[in-house]
């Protein structure tokens, strides 16, 4: 231990490190500057821009609070029912029971820790706080449980988007339309994958009724993905302009592939830059300190 502070305080030593650790320092900001300048050609390359994209997510923001505090005092069977397919609970018998059994809950555990907390002579401001906090439980953690299960959803259709496609494809090119292809594939993925299955067959009830077009609106509507979306805008746009059904939903699958690769290339190179911060805190740092220790015990000592 001597020898390696011996050597790790002389001055040409402590020149090398100093240098490496600027060497170092001066390489991830380039990296990091590096990383943000693809993320900003790859998005302009797709017809956005940064500023853009933040202005649109502080505005569905801003949407979805204002529609969620509606939704807590105001909102019909349909809604709630909407709300539990969304989630993934399919079966919706007892969804008109929700909000009324979240403020029944809401009612009775507010008393029974009133209850409790007069019993236990807990002070006006102990007890306030106490209700104040059920009541954010029972009303929140329900609809965020919800949202959360949504959003997961939501991320599994869109990531299993490109096989369904492929699946789709085969049955067109036997000679199948587009609906008797999603009535075949709801029936034989029922088995194994349920929502995807339920997906299809409520797009294809609805294109029985209101048409095609309009029921795969409406799927958007309900999985508001990018993925979601390309596929909704190019079967119209086949549907319209009577191009080749097969060769579409081929080169979709295939398009949106490559959107999920350059997605994950994205997260990896974001992955170096937050190993970073562990790699400054928990290493250069203490190696600093150990380099300049002996310098400043000298000096203490003489």
């Amino acid at each position: 231990m001597d020898k390696l502070l011996f050597w790790l305080g002389q001055s040409h030593i402590q020149l090398i490190l100093a240098i490496w650790f600027v060497v170092v320092g001066l390489s991830s900001f380039v990296y990091v500057g590096y990383e943000q300048f693809r993320r900003s050609r790859r998005l302009r390359r797709f017809g956005l821009s940064e500023k853009a994209t933040s202005k649109a997510s502080d505005v569905q923001t801003a949407e979805e609070v204002t529609k969620y505090v509606t939704n807590l005092f105001a909102a019909s069977h349909k809604d709630v029912a909407e709300k539990f397919i969304a989630a993934g609970f399919y079966n919706t018998r007892f969804a008109h029971l929700y909000l009324s059994g979240k403020y029944l809950l809401l009612l009775i555990g507010g008393a029974l820790i009133a209850t409790a907390g007069i019993y236990l002579g807990m002070t006006t401001v102990q007890l306030a706080v106490a209700v104040v906090g059920w009541a954010i439980v029972t009303i929140i953690v329900p609809d965020a449980y919800l949202d959360m299960r949504t959003k997961s959803l939501q991320k599994k259709l869109s990531n299993q988007l490109p096989y369904l496609l492929d699946l789709m494809g085969v049955c067109v090119q036997t000679g199948m339309t587009i609906e008797a292809a999603m009535s075949y594939l709801s029936q034989e993925m029922a088995g194994f994958d349920r929502d995807l299955a339920y997906m299809l067959k409520r797009t294809n009830d609805r294109a029985h009724i209101v048409g095609l077009e309009q029921a795969l609106e409406e799927l958007y509507k309900r999985v508001p993905t990018t993925e979601i979306r390309s596929f909704v805008m190019t079967l119209n746009q086949s549907l319209q302009y009577g191009s080749s059904i097969y060769t579409v939903l081929t080169t979709l699958a295939v398009d949106i592939r490559e959107v999920q690769m350059l997605n994950l290339e994205e997260k990896i190179g974001k992955l170096s830059a937050k190993m970073s911060v562990p790699l400054i805190l928990f290493i250069m740092i203490p190696i600093v300190i150990l380099i300049t220790a002996p310098g400043v015990m000298r000096m203490m000592g003489g």
